[in-house]
């Protein structure tokens, strides 16, 4: 047998990567925080509320202390998925767009073929 490996007859070659090894790092971080249901309600809150939210609102919402809740923004806010603003006493926060672009453009079946 030889180093070389021969490509099976009914398979067509993936050819070359679409991520660097840092993008699939990166991305890979961002999916390893989502791996909590409470985050992923949390950007699902905020994706379809369009603008800022208070952290006091996730609460209610949630159905979570607000310890737990503020560790989940924290762990989202350090991934890079939200946005945090102070504001006064309170934070607000908001999707941070260029991190959800990063998940589209790995998730999107353009340009694909079957």
């Amino acid at each position: 047998m030889t180093a070389e490996l021969s490509l099976i007859s009914c398979c067509r070659p993936l050819g070359a990567p679409t991520l660097s090894d840092e993008e699939a790092e990166s991305t890979a971080s961002l999916f390893k925080v989502l791996g909590d249901p409470a985050r992923v309600k949390i950007v699902n809150l905020l994706a379809s509320r369009g603008g800022a939210v208070c952290a006091c609102e996730f609460e209610p919402a949630l159905g979570l202390s607000q310890p737990t809740v503020s560790h989940h923004l924290k762990r989202l806010v350090d991934a890079g998925l939200l946005l945090r603003e102070q504001r006064g006493t309170w934070g607000y926060y908001s999707i941070n767009r260029d991190a959800l672009a990063q998940i589209a453009t790995l998730v999107s079946l353009e340009g694909g073929t079957t």
